[in-house]
C-alpha cells in the first residue's frame, strides 16, 4: 500500500498525518518537534512511504534533514 505523509511544522510542534492512495487517512497525531519523535512516527510504516511534504515558512531544514537521512 503506498502512503504519502504530510508534516505542517510549526515552531514547537509539528502535526504529521498519513493518507493511503485513495485518500484514507491511516494517521494523525500532533508530535513535538523532535525529530526522534517524528522518525519513529514514521518509522511504523517504513517501506510504505512512497511521499512527504513539508509546510513551513521557516525552520524546516532540521526536519527534512532528518528525515532524508
Amino acid at each position: 500500500m503506498k502512503l504519502y505523509v504530510g508534516i505542517d511544522l510549526h515552531s514547537t510542534n509539528s502535526y504529521l498525518a498519513i493518507i493511503d492512495g485513495g485518500g484514507k487517512r491511516v494517521f494523525r497525531q500532533k508530535l513535538p518537534n523532535d525529530s526522534a519523535s517524528i522518525i519513529l512516527a514514521l518509522s511504523l510504516y517504513e517501506g510504505s512511504i512512497v511521499g512527504i511534504v513539508v509546510e513551513s515558512t521557516y525552520n524546516w531544514y532540521w526536519l527534512v534533514d532528518a528525515v532524508m537521512a
